[in-house]
């Protein structure tokens, strides 16, 4: 097994687990494992739009960290990403213009925009102050994979900024 390598997560949408992972995807060790997840009220899909609801497949990285969230504590993902783009783009979801934007940013190392057709703030976060009975009962986010507080909470000593997010 790798051990010492950075930890990584896998979202197993099948199942609504997150993993903690050390290793690669085809040797690797568990270090955590969170049950009964909530995804996005839209389900899962390759492609996420704005306001479909959907949790976007694909590997992802942690870009921000917001500890002051309504949802506790989010780790945003560096959604759209480049295979997200270019699926996009080659379906003419968006223009080149938006394309363009978001690779860039990709490139410099940032953020990227938020605000496309592909929409944006997707990540992993806590429940804040809503509702522990509607989160063992529904998948109600907007995209995001959200865990309880206490879940999130345990998640955080584990990950960062360039932390590595498998949604499958």
């Amino acid at each position: 097994m790798a051990r010492g390598r950075a930890p990584w997560v896998l979202v197993d949408t099948r199942t609504e687990t997150v993993y903690v992972m050390e290793g690669t995807a085809q040797d690797h060790h568990v270090l955590a494992r969170y049950d009964d997840v909530s995804l996005g009220r839209g389900g899962v899909g390759k492609t996420h739009l704005r306001g479909d609801g959907k949790t976007p497949l694909g590997t992802f990285h942690i870009a921000w960290i917001d500890r002051d969230s309504r949802f506790r504590i989010f780790y945003g993902l560096d959604f759209p990403n480049m295979a997200e783009a270019d699926r996009a783009y080659g379906a003419h979801l968006i223009d080149k213009q938006v394309y363009d934007e978001i690779i860039a940013s990709l490139a410099a190392h940032r953020i990227p925009p938020q605000d496309t057709p592909l929409g944006g703030q997707i990540g992993i976060h806590g429940l804040g102050g809503g509702s522990l009975l509607i989160h063992e009962a529904y998948n109600w986010t907007e995209g995001c994979v959200a865990l309880t507080n206490r879940q999130i909470a345990s998640l955080s000593k584990w990950i960062g900024v360039g932390t590595k997010v498998v949604i499958r």
